[in-house]
Formats: C-alpha cells, structure tokens, sequence
C-alpha cells in the first residue's frame, strides 16, 4: 500500500467508507476516546473541521479503547456522545484497534509511513494524528498532547500544496 486512498474503513453507523473519497484532500486521522484527559481536543478538532473543510480539509476520529479502556461504549454510544458533548458533525469511524496484531490495516500503514520518537511504530495513547497531504502521503505525525489548534500552520501549508 502505497497510499492513504489503498484502504478502506467503517463509519461509526457501519456502512464501509474508501478512503479513495477523500483523494485530493488533506486528512487529519486521529485515534479518539471518549473518557480520556485529551477528550475535549474533540472541540478543537471540529473547529479545525469547521474552519478548514470548506477549504479540503477533512477530519477522521477513529475511535479506540486500547488505552486505559476509555472509550468501552458501542459505535453508538460513541458517536452520540461526541456529537451531544462537542458538537461533532466530521466524519467518525467505527470503533478500531491502532496497535498490535488486530490493528487496523490503516494504522499499521500510519505508523509505518510516520514513526514516532525513536522510530516507534506503536501510538502511544489517544488521540495521535496524524496528517496527510492531497496526494495520500504522511505528511507529519502528532503527539496526543499537541493540542488541535497547534496544527493549524501545517494544516494551511498542507491545503495550499
């Protein structure tokens, strides 16, 4: 796989999305939980959402429950606590595992193409994005503590590309 668009996901209502969709556009992928410290980056990250999706930038939350057991709920529950609590209206994935021998096929790709410090490929913990240019390549990858408005600099280089 040499591209972002080779993958495929499910959207947290279970109907299956290509990542083909998205070709042209700038992609901001992050693994999310809804009981965490980091949990109100979701505001952050719908204000991305809103303030540059009219401009290519599209946001994808995939929810994960590997750390700390912090999102337990169903793709339902889930979904209906981000849009209640933070407003979000981008586009959320069904539930997934990003490490280990279930990960999804698209994270092992995430993390191969953008290791983090030291050359780990493993995340670390929720909400570590990462950033990927209209031409479907890793562009950088991002900490869980680096908050969403941080990212906007990158973001706008990466969406005048």
């Amino acid at each position: 796989m040499s591209a972002i668009y080779d993958f495929q996901a499910v959207s947290i209502d279970g109907k299956p999305v290509p990542l083909e969709r998205f070709r042209g556009q700038v992609l901001l992928i992050v693994n999310t939980a809804s009981a965490c410290g980091f949990t109100p980056q979701f505001g952050g990250l719908e204000k991305l959402h809103q303030t540059y999706g009219e401009r290519g930038l599209v946001v994808l939350g995939f929810p994960c429950n590997q750390f700390g057991s912090q999102d337990p709920g169903s793709n339902e529950e889930i979904g209906t606590f981000c849009q209640r609590n933070y407003g979000v209206s981008f586009p959320m994935m069904s539930k997934v595992e990003v490490n280990g021998a279930e990960a999804h096929p698209l994270y092992r790709w995430l993390t191969a193409e953008a290791p983090g410090i030291l050359g780990s490929k493993a995340i670390k913990w929720n909400f570590t994005k990462f950033l990927v240019g209209k031409d479907g390549r890793v562009i950088k990858r991002y900490a869980p503590q680096d908050a969403p408005e941080k990212l906007a600099k990158d973001i706008e280089a990466a969406l005048a590309a």
